[in-house]
């Protein structure tokens, strides 16, 4: 039953229990922006969506011929990027009439892609699928721009400040430059897409400025070692990084200065306002994801011989709250449904779990005067409840009423909106030369078998 019926003026809660499973031999698994379908990657390098309303495969990517390490959407979930331990980053569209579905862009780089993503857009009403961060195997992060006009592909290096200097402006030599470097661990677009924030082995946090490529700023995290993860809330007010140490902290994202040729580096320390861990077991951390509403966190535990889900309440100052127990398969990834109280997450053996939260039927939500009775009671007929009525104003009002569309599938998801300014050049550098990514478009869904695919990919 639709969760906004039940509780209109309810907030979203956290899941409780398993509610399906999906057999996709998934590395990792993913929700589409709309909440219908979900993709994922898998160790033969192909990647599958699946429908979860029919519980199917409906289309497969088959393009890479090594592991699958990351898989985004766009905005309207027209393009698909996966990227790849073969070194390239591929996009799909899926609005595309071939069969099976041919490459829409690749990219290759020089070495093992461990993750990639799509510009998240201005505004959030469409990503920027021309706009792709990647971070590679040797600890490098590349800015690639496949729009005509800003056709690039551009490092993102770490400035090191020499700190026998008084001005913080004086840099250090090239090579003790390359000494002095960090090795990058993870990237990620925040939200609104103006800046980079990139995690290093030595547990810094860089921000980059997206249309400059200039770093504008460097965090320090006291006790944080090797930065594993970082996400973002949907708000993009806030931010939780997953750490070497087990721990994964949750901050306010900073404001930071426009952007100018004479800014200086920001270089200081960045408090967290929560710290997450289990005290017990002292369990390390595979992946996080926060609720839609950003009042609820999600722990991937990293345990090999348990399936388990730590959720804490943010609304209440970051309090525990629950473990979910998905049995003896151990989780490896996790992913928050974009507008539900809806997790999936995946086990070693591949399985996706559909986490849910059941709730009580209340048809009384349907009609204003419908009362639920708790046992049987005479009923007193009215005098005209039951009188014949002209057949020619029936067949008026349900004539007016089939011509009312009344849509039933989908879940109003607005898109958060972030203030622009027209005269900031970082917001709308990204805005010229749209993509492809807009509605109204349909996905060709094949209902064929899949088993002639799963005996070429040798599942």
């Amino acid at each position: 039953m639709n969760e906004q019926l039940i509780n209109p003026f309810g907030s979203l809660g956290h899941p409780t229990t398993v509610q399906t499973s999906l057999y996709a031999y998934a590395l990792f698994a993913r929700f589409d922006p709309s909440g219908r379908y979900i993709a994922c990657g898998q160790y033969n390098g192909s990647a599958s969506i699946w429908d979860l309303e029919t519980r199917a495969e409906v289309r497969s990517l088959v393009g890479h011929v090594k592991s699958v390490t990351n898989l985004d959407w766009s905005r309207n979930s027209r393009f698909v990027l996966t990227s790849s331990k073969d070194w390239n980053v591929i996009v799909w569209d899926l609005a595309s009439e071939c069969d099976p579905l041919q490459r829409y862009a690749t990219i290759r780089f020089d070495s093992p892609v461990l993750s990639a993503s799509f510009h998240p857009g201005i505004v959030m009403m469409f990503k920027r699928s021309k706009i792709i961060v990647a971070l590679l195997d040797t600890g490098e992060v590349y800015l690639v721009d496949r729009r005509k006009e800003y056709r690039s592909r551009v490092e993102l290096v770490e400035e090191v400040v020499d700190s026998r200097s008084c001005s913080s402006s004086a840099r250090v030599s090239e090579a003790d430059d390359f000494l002095n470097r960090s090795e990058m661990t993870v990237a990620r677009f925040d939200p609104s897409g103006r800046y980079i924030f990139v995690g290093t082995s030595a547990g810094t946090l860089l921000v980059f400025n997206t249309k400059t490529r200039k770093m504008v700023a460097r965090y320090r995290t006291s006790g944080a070692g090797f930065m594993k993860g970082i996400e973002f809330s949907k708000t993009g007010r806030r931010f939780v990084t997953n750490s070497s140490d087990r721990t994964l902290r949750q901050f306010n994202v900073p404001n930071f200065p426009p952007s100018s040729k004479d800014a200086e580096l920001i270089d200081t320390e960045l408090e967290p306002i929560h710290r997450f861990n289990d005290p017990i077991n002292r369990t390390a951390w595979h992946s996080m994801a926060f609720s839609p509403n950003g009042e609820w966190l999600a722990g991937g535990a990293a345990d090999a011989a348990t399936h388990k889900i730590y959720i804490w309440d943010i609304s209440n100052d970051g309090q525990f709250a629950t473990t979910l127990d998905g049995g003896r398969e151990a989780l490896t990834h996790l992913h928050w449904h974009p507008s539900k109280s809806c997790m999936a997450s995946t086990t070693r053996m591949g399985n996706i779990l559909i986490w849910h939260s059941p709730s009580v039927e209340r048809w009384g939500a349907f009609a204003a005067d419908f009362e639920e009775l708790d046992e049987n009671v005479e009923y007193e007929e009215k005098e005209d409840e039951f009188d014949i009525e002209d057949e020619e104003e029936i067949k008026r009002r349900k004539m007016k009423a089939e011509e009312e569309e009344v849509d039933i599938d989908s879940l109003p998801n607005d898109p958060v909106q972030y203030p622009i300014n027209a005269d900031d050049e970082d917001m709308s550098w990204a805005d010229q030369e749209p993509d492809e990514d807009s509605q109204p478009w349909k996905m060709r869904v094949l209902m064929e078998d899949y088993h002639h695919f799963d005996a070429e990919r040798g599942l």
